[in-house]
């Protein structure tokens, strides 16, 4: 309920047992009531308090809350020394001790905000407190290594180097150091992408040495750090209510939907699930080229004051007694509730060619039953030309673009059906299964699918990137889940190339992983992409109605 006293703004800071100092903004109506915590904990300037995406922390507060928007270890006004995520869980668990003791609380606490603050919610619910009664963690990592760094064994270079440049120049200016501070500011305006070993920049090395990514970048498998971090391994034994938010464009959605399932499979409490047509961020009505109307403006600040209001104060509320999931569908543009995603109706999509589907659109078939005879594909892929990365969830920007251009490329394969005689309604991940052949120890296949327009526009629906390190192996690639109906008489496409740079980095061939990648070794690559015989390939559709 809307509380009618003015919000007041107070800074303070608790002291840790070792002796840090976590610096939080508190907001609150200026009165004697009591009243229910939320909690973020962010490393950007608790100043920002998510406001990219999120309502200022002020009319939390004037719907009767106490909002606390600390700066974590190292960062903003915190002292200490920031080491990724490794401080988070003990932080989270003072942290909330600490705000139990601000004047008139009700001893209750739930936790919100989206991708860094979205992990901090889990770190801290990993302690079990009895005060934090729910949390509603928007894009996170569930796996850090599947879900946030690596893809398909893939490193995410554009989303990790941006964010990892951002963070040491932030680091830069708390320590003083004006000149390593431009430099970075430089570099985060104007990736450095073209250093010797281009996906490990030399100003990273030279300027921060204590950042994340020197781990990031050289652990590429997944090991003990990457398991000592991930929500995965910690939460198996929490349980407490959450609304899960993600977006059908953001790169970590993969995590937001496997804590979501783990949990609605074995939490005594409700699980509750949003999804709209949105990247990382902004969460808005446009998302790349295309615009989803008013509808696709993001419902979560209401959505995430209903779920409060009814486990921080036990108020009645109808989000509850409508199905889990709630998701945004493209093209009708509406949301949909829905009970769960669909798991037995699949549409098959078998791939055939004559051998120019690189060359010709109207070669490459996508068809519902097995053609015959077909025979196999080629992808030359020059590390000079790579193929550019152009929206989908691992690109900056992120999307819904035409990429009609990048069609027309001869390193580009392209399987087309013909148009649809129905609307056809996907929902949940794509699967590419294929049988590939190289020429070189390693090599990467990038799988997007998208709808061609009756006057020819092809615009990319979901996608998928893996690196393959056996050149005779058949493929299982997953692509990003979505939501979206393809009109009648539009058609499928699948695209498959050897890259998307700079989303991923250039496959060297020569089996060396992306830090040992330098420029001088990286060769000509060719992939043979076969159509039927032992392993017929196929794209698999997951669909709502019948298939």
């Amino acid at each position: 309920m809307f509380n009618p006293y003015p919000i007041k703004k107070e800074t303070a800071s608790l002291i840790t047992k070792d002796g840090i100092s976590l610096a939080a903004d508190i907001y609150r109506p200026d009165s004697r009531e009591s009243l229910p915590i939320l909690l973020m904990r962010q490393p950007y300037g608790k100043a920002i308090a998510s406001t990219v995406v999120y309502a200022h922390p002020s009319w939390y507060a004037r719907q009767g809350y106490i909002v606390v928007i600390q700066d974590v270890r190292g960062r903003g006004n915190s002292t200490g020394n920031f080491n990724l995520f490794a401080h988070e869980i003990s932080d989270g668990l003072e942290t909330i001790e600490w705000v139990l003791t601000i004047p008139n609380n009700t001893g209750v606490v739930g936790m919100y905000g989206f991708s860094y603050q979205g992990m901090t919610q889990l770190y801290a619910a990993a302690n079990g407190h009895s005060a934090l009664k729910t949390i509603c963690p928007a894009m996170i990592a569930h796996d850090l290594y599947r879900d946030w760094a690596y893809e398909n064994e893939a490193f995410n270079l554009q989303y990790n180097l941006a964010w990892a440049i951002q963070l040491a120049a932030e680091t830069a200016r708390l320590k003083g150091e004006e000149t390593a501070y431009q430099k970075l500011w430089a570099a985060s305006r104007n990736l450095p992408l073209f250093d010797p070993i281009a996906a490990y920049p030399q100003i990273l090395q030279d300027l921060a040495a204590d950042s994340f990514y020197h781990d990031w970048i050289t652990r590429y498998l997944p090991d003990d750090y990457w398991q000592n971090l991930s929500p995965q391994h910690f939460l198996k034994n929490i349980d407490l209510p959450m609304l899960h938010i993600g977006g059908w464009f953001d790169p970590h959605l993969r995590g937001t939907l496997s804590l979501y399932q783990e949990m609605q499979a074995r939490s005594i409490y409700p699980q509750r699930l949003i999804i709209g047509a949105w990247t990382h961020l902004p969460w808005g009505r446009k998302v790349g080229e295309i615009d989803y109307g008013q509808e696709a403006i993001s419902p979560v600040d209401k959505m995430q004051l209903q779920w409060f209001d009814y486990f921080l104060k036990g108020q009645e509320t109808e989000l509850l007694k409508n199905p889990p999931l709630y998701l945004f569908q493209m093209v009708s543009n509406q949301w949909q509730y829905l009970e769960k995603f669909p798991r037995e109706n699949q549409q098959i999509y078998y791939l055939a060619s004559q051998g120019l589907a690189n060359l010709r659109e109207d070669e490459g078939k996508l068809s519902a039953i097995l053609l015959e005879p077909a025979i196999e594909d080629t992808i030359v892929h020059d590390p000079w030309r790579p193929v550019p990365s152009l929206g989908g969830h691992s690109a900056l920007p992120g999307g819904i673009f035409d990429r009609t251009m990048l069609d027309c490329r001869s390193d580009v394969i392209t399987y087309t059906s013909p148009p649809l005689e129905k609307d056809l309604t996907i929902l949940g991940s794509p699967r590419l299964d294929c049988y590939c052949q190289a020429d070189a120890v390693s090599f990467d296949i990038c799988a997007v699918v998208s709808q061609v327009t009756p006057d020819g526009r092809v615009f990319n629906i979901t996608q998928g990137y893996k690196r393959v390190n056996n050149p005779e192996s058949p493929l299982n690639i997953a692509l990003q889940a979505t939501f979206i109906t393809i009109p009648q008489g539009h058609s499928l496409r699948l695209s498959l190339s050897a890259s998307c740079f700079p989303a991923h980095p250039v496959n060297a061939g020569t089996g060396s992983y992306p830090h040992q990648s330098r420029a001088i070794d990286f060769s000509t690559i060719t992939i043979k992409v076969f159509c039927q015989g032992n392993f017929p390939a196929k794209l698999l559709l997951p669909l709502v109605g019948e298939s």
